[in-house]
């Protein structure tokens, strides 16, 4: 009689609950190693990152260290050759829409200048979810060496991550004390003073953390975030922070705080052991408060772009005659 196999939520389920039961989850990875232990998998070929569940199971479930991946026919088609015998991992591919040829009136295919077929693309009246089998770079021969990550100082990762909190417009408010927490009745999020924290890496850690919350308010993602304290719903929407929070800390390269979990590890493991479904769910709405984020990052990278060619264009100019003046900004940061 054949077995059937796990279902991915099932198998990344199962594996996070063994891992929150030892302490090795992975946002419950020490602060030194916390911004490598997230190292998103991301396609060889087009450079995207996995998305959601495909992105947990692709990392918990790996032994290698090359976070890219890619399928048989892209390596062909890249003049690269899957190592014979390699096992690939089986992630799901979701469809929206379906490409054909273009014909003409006799049904001919269309070409465009080059004489290739002009494809036209169709959206499907619901989505489609199949099985796409990837291979890891170390599986694959003739993939170019891996690319070290652009080194960026540690001043310039938190003017990052502080320009993204402004353009929030978030509501926080700095009060001496020991809790970091998101208020949905006010709309605000409450942090201790900078200074309290160890380190800046680590008051913004939180502050993301806290900010994930801040996504859930009804005019924003509209998630349940009326929980009280202690019930199981309140720490479904911690797990969904925490995710989120872990991805963030990858993405903006300052790490991701583990103490923040403590608290729910016995209510995420009674969550996960009664619904594994749950993690689909969880990595699927932290996906999305990643990208609700990450949008006012690229505010920032515009905002960037636009004084470039505002200076272009002033540089373009006549020189004026007044005497130059320099301007220093600084930035406060928590110790």
């Amino acid at each position: 009689m054949a077995v059937e196999t796990p279902k991915m939520y099932e198998a990344v389920a199962s594996k996070i609950i063994e891992q929150l039961k030892e302490g090795t989850a992975p946002w419950q990875q020490p602060w030194e190693k916390s911004s490598s232990a997230f190292e998103k998998p991301y396609n060889a070929v087009t450079n995207k990152a996995y998305r959601g569940l495909n992105s947990l199971y692709l990392q918990l479930f790996t032994p290698y260290e090359d976070p890219r991946w890619a399928t048989f026919k892209q390596a062909q088609a890249e003049g690269w050759q899957v190592q014979k015998g390699a096992k690939g991992m089986a992630i799901n591919f979701v469809k929206t829409h379906q490409v054909y040829p273009k014909r003409d009136e006799q049904g001919r295919p269309v070409l465009d200048q080059k004489g290739e077929p002009v494809k036209v693309r169709k959206e499907l009246d619901s989505t489609i979810v199949t099985k796409a089998w990837v291979f890891n770079a170390e599986q694959i021969k003739g993939v170019p060496p891996l690319g070290k990550r652009e080194e960026i100082s540690q001043w310039e990762k938190l003017n990052r991550v502080e320009n993204l909190v402004k353009n929030t417009k978030a509501n926080i408010e700095h009060v001496h004390g020991n809790k970091a927490y998101y208020s949905p009745l006010g709309d605000n999020i409450r942090m201790p003073e900078r200074t309290q924290f160890l380190s800046s890496d680590r008051y913004y850690a939180t502050l993301l953390h806290e900010l994930g919350h801040w996504t859930g308010h009804k005019n924003r993602l509209d998630r349940s975030i009326m929980n009280t304290f202690g019930t199981q719903d309140y720490a479904r929407e911690e797990l969904r922070a925490e995710i989120a929070s872990m991805m963030l800390g990858s993405e903006l390269q300052i790490g991701h705080d583990p103490k923040q979990h403590v608290a729910y590890v016995d209510s995420w493991i009674k969550i996960l052991t009664e619904k594994p479904f749950e993690i689909h769910q969880a990595a699927a709405d932290s996906q999305k408060i990643m990208d609700y984020l990450m949008v006012f990052d690229r505010k920032r990278e515009q905002k960037q772009q636009e004084t470039m060619q505002t200076g272009a264009e002033i540089s373009a100019q006549p020189e004026s005659k007044e005497p130059k003046q320099e301007f220093e900004t600084t930035l406060k940061l928590g110790r």
